[in-house]
């Protein structure tokens, strides 16, 4: 299968700061590619590069069989972006919005007029269509302004946090757009930091951080690399964890965290069941009080914290773009 996306060696600097450090990707026809990483990893700038916003430095790419920097006016016409925030105009209605969009690809009037009524419809949005869209909802929004990224039904479509500030229900809806597209040949790369998102949606996971990637696989091999199940506790007090952390010590088989807000304990272990037995007896021989115990696989979190030293914060945007 080719791929529609490659990049060799990208280099982007800000100044004294390299928000791109030899990033190399590829993504092959029909797939979903999620990268991950923390602020300022470099996710955006990479975004920015591949839909020609910007010129890298140094390195080379393609989309869809163009490079970005010497064919940039013809790759435009073979991708679609949808970014964090809408690109909506709050003055023209639904249907003026996405007319607008499909006239600026060169469509023509009657071209634009039926692919609007036709996304309006797949969106959900056909009795809003006629309404100015400074009355839509978030979740309205978001959803017209993935529908404008795909009125020239581009081979190739970029995702940035599309789903950002949005509720579960309305990022739900999102989600079972963007795997229909997918299974209709769409190729899709698409930037996240909520977790869930990339486990759902992606078939590859890039994880990025100082501007290159640092893993790369299905969700299942990146929890694979983090090892086995997990013991997880959560204590009735926060004084018990020191000491609850001290008795459970000796059955982790890696590297042992506390949440002190959580007033939790999450241990690696190499023998399920039998290891969170242990673990509860050892922690009422030493009488300390445990108000929740359960077994867990690793989860995409426990990758991004294991490979970047800490969580993915979902509230804040990339501070280097």
């Amino acid at each position: 299968m080719p791929d529609a996306i490659t990049a060799e060696g990208l280099v982007k600097k800000y100044g004294e700061v390299a928000a791109l450090d030899g990033m190399e990707l590829a993504v092959p026809e029909g797939t979903v590619l999620g990268l991950l990483g923390p602020n300022g990893a470099g996710k955006t700038t990479t975004v920015r590069i591949l839909t020609t916003l910007l010129r890298p430095d140094a390195g080379h790419a393609t989309v869809a069989g163009f490079d970005v920097v010497r064919d940039a006016a013809r790759l435009r016409a073979h991708i679609g972006v949808s970014g964090q925030y809408a690109a909506v105009d709050d003055h023209l209605t639904g249907a003026e919005n996405l007319e607008m969009v499909g006239r600026l690809y060169h469509l023509g009037a009657g071209h634009s007029r039926r692919r609007a009524r036709a996304l309006l419809e797949r969106f959900d949005l056909t009795e809003a269509a006629d309404r100015p869209v400074q009355g839509y909802s978030g979740g309205m929004r978001r959803r017209l302004d993935l529908a404008g990224a795909l009125v020239a039904a581009p081979p190739v479509l970029f995702l940035d946090e599309p789903t950002t500030g949005l509720d579960p229900r309305a990022r739900i809806g999102l989600w079972d757009v963007i795997a229909e597209l997918v299974a209709e040949g769409t190729t899709v790369l698409l930037t996240t930091q909520y977790l869930e998102e990339a486990d759902r949606l992606a078939d590859r996971i890039a994880v990025v951080d100082h501007g290159r990637v640092i893993a790369l696989g299905t969700a299942d091999e990146l929890k694979h690399q983090v090892g086995g199940e997990r013991v997880e506790l959560s204590l009735a007090d926060a004084a018990g964890l020191e000491d609850a952390a001290r008795t459970l010590a000796p059955l982790a088989a890696g590297d042992l965290r506390i949440d002190a807000a959580a007033l939790q304990v999450t241990i690696p272990v190499a023998d399920g069941v039998a290891a969170l037995t242990r673990a509860l007896g050892r922690l009422a021989a030493e009488r300390i009080t445990v108000r929740d115990a359960g077994l867990r696989r690793p989860t995409l979190d426990d990758v991004f914290l294991s490979l970047t030293g800490h969580q993915a914060d979902e509230k804040t945007e990339e501070s280097v773009r």
